[in-house]
């Protein structure tokens, strides 16, 4: 059975995609892709069909990482089909789990930050849209920080389903 993760950010064209690439090599390296499916979305729709901001793609690039994505916006029915939804930011948080059907589904959704034990009270990924190459860069690192803890975090789970 596949264990299903959504990333979500406003408008699925920097952070959520960019997560989106970090965290599917991540789950690739580990050996889990057959296992582990990985995509992203955004809470509204303004760039529902367009490829990631330019400058994610140039970073995810200079960092090893492909930048494949077409952006579209989350979708409360997808709730029943995902294991898994990570909130890019406690805005995203909060309208995630207003959005979810039922408290089962809330209870999927977390930050991402909340995998770096660095990232201390200090949750949210900032919105680099409005800023420099160097936002870009930062949001690449918090990503990838927080991704060695998601990844064993949904290795237990993925691995708890095998059992």
């Amino acid at each position: 059975m596949t264990y299903r993760v959504c990333f979500v950010c406003t408008g699925n064209i920097c952070r959520s995609p960019m997560a989106e690439s970090v965290f599917r090599a991540h789950v690739a390296r580990a050996g889990l892709d057959d296992r582990v499916e990985v995509d992203s979305a955004g809470t509204g729709g303004w760039h529902e069909g367009a490829g990631a901001d330019p400058r994610t793609a140039a970073v995810l690039e200079a960092g090893g990482y492909g930048s494949d994505h077409t952006a579209r916006r989350f979708r409360a029915s997808w709730f029943s089909r995902l294991d898994l939804v990570i909130a890019l930011d406690q805005g995203h948080l909060q309208e995630l789990r207003r959005l979810a059907p039922t408290e089962e589904d809330a209870r999927k959704v977390r930050l991402l930050r909340s995998y770096d034990p660095a990232a201390g009270d200090d949750l949210d990924v900032p919105d680099p849209y409005y800023g420099g190459l160097d936002d870009f860069e930062a949001c690449l690192e918090m990503v990838e920080a927080a991704s060695t803890g998601l990844l064993a975090a949904v290795r237990e789970q993925v691995e708890g389903r095998a059992a």
